[in-house]
């Protein structure tokens, strides 16, 4: 028992205090678990329906050039090209939109920005040769 004073009314309004805070606490640690799950869920949701609409517009580019890179490495490569582009959008812009909110989120250098999406430019301009 935590015991703040003399009297014995220090001894309850003590006891108030720390289920009080523990309650709060409990209730703050409850609601941020639920926004990091819902967080991760958004997160996995962006990966699959931006990952296939960039998958079908980078496709669709090859298309016209008469390249298909589908069922061979160089699809594979398409595939791992588009992962540094949603980590660039989603760091640069969606995370300050979601359910997870905290001060220490930043968004990427201008630096470290540039050298994945031109990682990423030059594995989607090789992929086609690897038939």
């Amino acid at each position: 028992m935590l015991y703040l004073g003399k009297y014995p009314s220090c001894k309850v309004h003590s006891r108030l205090l720390i289920a009080a805070f523990f309650t709060d606490y409990r209730k703050k640690a409850g609601e941020m678990m639920l926004r990091v799950i819902l967080e991760l869920f958004r997160i996995i949701t962006i990966i699959f329906v931006i990952g296939m609409i960039m998958g079908l517009i980078i496709h669709s580019i090859y298309a016209i050039f008469g390249i298909t890179v589908e069922n061979t490495t160089g699809g594979w490569i398409v595939g791992l090209a588009i992962f540094p582009l949603l980590y660039v959008l989603y760091k640069n812009r969606l995370q300050f939109s979601g359910f997870y909110k905290n001060g220490k989120q930043v968004k990427l250098s201008t630096r470290t920005t540039t050298i994945l999406v031109c990682f990423s430019v030059l594995m989607l301009t090789v992929a086609p040769l690897f038939r």
